[in-house]
Order: structure tokens, then C-alpha cells, then sequence
């Protein structure tokens, strides 16, 4: 279970990213399951920013409780102490051995604690050097990436904590459900063919196949699964042609035992499971590589061009191409350099 701590001025999208993450997270893969819980501290009466908003929550400090981890976002009086209990319940959460995550200016919260003396930890990047004076015993990382040190992580305040919430999933279950997680929380697309001069499709935006397709599991195999050795080599001979047969076999397994098995493990069917694997292996060589389609298509083991498109819409609601070009507006976006000069972000 995990609890969000929100102070009085919290960002607003900081307090939203931990449900939007978790919750896609659990979405999309069948062995994930996460419960969030937004708990209102001492004080609180509603978020910061240009467009503040109130929330109405059962929880308080009570509901950091019995919390498997403690997420702190930002909030708007960072530089003072922590409102009454704040402390004493993070204290609490850290000796029962909960792990606890802050986000962009959370981190002064947390380090006025103590929990984080002589430990490393990050914080908005225009706010490193006044953690580091505010809280000397904090070795701050000026980067700002994801930080973890033991039980504690922290993270620049950049897309909300996002980055935080990809870097718990990954310690939790895996690299790969944590980049399938993170391509479905940014990868918004239209549904626009490709050969059609980018003329909208008559089923709208995103079609029925489309829509179905954003609640069909991604291919994943459970960490410590007895399926890992036969989904391993799946995923490495992609470009050459498997069968069932040829599936059941390198798992020493009939057809119908293998099928059972992975259905309880990955929700999935051996043969959905190669189809996604190889549609995975597509949309990686589409963000990044400038190989053809053509290439793209053999090394997927999808074969053609026309199979290539035929099931990635199915399975992603939107053309190869069309997918390549908003992926790449996405980290062109995403990617700017700070300016440390401008006046300071939000917490």
C-alpha cells in the first residue's frame, strides 16, 4: 500500500502522479497491484499553483500507518518545519521498515527528519544548493535523477515525480514493466494512418481495436517465474519463425499445461504473448533506431511491412510511423535544458 502525503500547497500534479503511474502500472500488467491512498496532513486545505484544488480524503497522518512506502511530494512551505506529527509519523513508517520516496522540494520534509543524514538524496534542481545549506549532513545529488539510498528515495520535481513512481516499479517488478508503464502515462497518440495523408480515421480519435487494445496485458513475465527461461528465448529468436509446438517444447511442456501456466502467469496466451513481445520489440526499435520499416518488421519477426502495421495498430491504436514521430516530439519536449537564471519552479 502505498501512502501520499499531501501539505498544505502541494503541486497538483505531483499529488495526481503516484495514482496515474501506479494505477497504469497495474493496468497493464497482470502480475501488478498497487493500492494508493492520498492522506491530507496537518493543515492542509488545497493545492499550490496557478490552478489550486481541494481534495476530500478519510485519511490523515493515520493513514501512513500501515503503508508499505510513504511518498512526499512537494509543497509550498518547504523551508519551514514540518506541520505537528509530520515528523514523528515518518519516523514511525521508517523504523517499521516502510520505504519512503520524496519528490522535488519533499526532500527538505524528509530531511527535517533526520532519516537522511550522511545519505544521499535529490531535490529540485534549483533548490539543491539550499538543501544542501539548510541540511548539511544531506550529501545532495545535483543531478536530480532518481536517488536511492536504502529505504529512501528522491527525485527532481520535473513530470510530477513520475520519475520516482518508474523508479519504485523498477525495484518492484522489473525494467520492462516499468518502460511499458512509462510509454503508456506519455505516449497520448492520435489514431492518424499513415497512408492516408494524415486524414483522421472514421471511427474518431482512437477506434474500438485501439481502445481494446489499451486494456490488453503487455507481455511481462512475473520476476522468479519458472516461465523466464522459455520467454528469454523467445524474445531472443524473434526474428526467426515459432510455433506453438516450438514454444511447448523449449519449455518441456504440453501444449495445454504450457498454455494454463501462462495464462496464470502473464494473463496472457503463449501466442498473445509472442505477438506482443514481437509489437514490444517493434515500438523499441521504433524509438530508437532510424531503421525502415522493412527492418523493423524482420527483426520483430512480424515479416512485412503490411503485417507490421496491420497488428501494431491493432495493438497500439496507432500506425508505425506515426508512432515513431510523436515518441520522438516526446523526448524532444521533455528534454530541455534548466536555466538555473529564471525564477525559481514550483515546488
Amino acid at each position: 500500500m502505498i501512502a501520499v502525503l499531501a501539505l498544505d500547497g502541494v503541486p497538483g500534479h505531483q499529488l495526481t502522479a503516484p495514482g496515474l503511474a501506479f494505477a497504469t502500472a497495474a493496468r497493464h500488467h497482470h502480475p501488478v497491484a498497487y493500492e494508493v491512498r492520498v492522506c491530507a496532513g496537518p493543515g492542509f486545505r488545497g493545492t499550490g499553483g496557478h490552478a489550486p484544488f481541494g481534495i476530500d480524503t478519510p485519511w490523515g497522518l493515520e493513514g501512513l500507518d500501515d503503508a508499505d512506502t510513504v511518498l512526499l511530494p512537494g509543497h509550498e512551505g518547504f523551508r519551514a518545519a514540518p506541520p505537528p506529527g509530520v515528523v514523528d509519523a515518518l519516523l514511525a513508517a521508517a523504523a517499521r521498515g516502510a520505504r519512503i520516496g520524496a519528490v522535488g522540494t519533499g526532500t527538505f520534509t524528509l530531511a527535517a527528519t533526520g532519516l537522511l543524514d550522511g545519505r544521499r538524496a535529490a531535490t529540485s534542481r534549483r533548490h539543491t544548493r539550499e538543501l544542501a545549506r539548510l541540511h548539511p549532513r544531506v550529501d545532495v545529488d545535483p543531478e536530480g535523477a532518481a536517488v536511492a539510498d536504502a529505504p529512501f528515495h528522491s527525485a527532481a520535481g520535473v513530470l510530477g515525480g513520475v520519475d520516482l513512481c518508474l523508479h519504485l516499479i523498477t525495484l518492484d517488478h522489473g525494467e520492462s514493466v516499468a518502460i511499458e508503464t512509462e510509454r503508456q502515462l506519455f505516449l497520448h497518440l492520435h489514431e492518424e494512418p499513415e497512408d492516408t495523408g494524415g486524414t483522421p480515421s472514421r471511427d474518431g480519435p482512437r477506434s474500438d481495436r485501439g481502445a481494446a487494445a489499451e486494456a490488453a496485458y503487455n507481455a511481462v513475465t512475473p520476476p522468479g517465474s519458472a516461465l523466464e527461461p522459455v520467454t528469454r528465448w523467445m524474445e531472443d529468436n524473434l526474428h526467426h519463425p515459432l510455433t506453438l509446438d516450438d514454444i511447448a517444447g523449449r519449455a518441456r511442456l504440453g501444449i495445454r499445461s504450457l498454455t494454463r501456466r501462462f495464462r496464470a502467469e502473464t494473463g496472457l496466451t503463449p501466442l498473445q504473448y509472442l505477438l506482443r513481445t514481437r509489437i514490444q520489440r517493434a515500438q523499441r526499435l521504433l524509438e530508437r533506431t532510424d531503421d525502415p520499416v522493412e527492418r523493423i518488421a524482420a527483426r520483430s519477426g512480424l515479416g512485412t511491412p503490411a503485417n507490421l502495421r496491420h497488428h501494431f495498430q491493432r495493438a497500439t491504436g496507432t500506425s508505425p510511423t506515426t508512432y515513431r514521430t510523436a515518441f520522438r516530439a516526446l523526448v524532444s519536449g521533455l528534454t530541455w535544458p534548466e536555466r538555473p537564471e529564471e525564477p525559481s519552479e514550483e515546488p
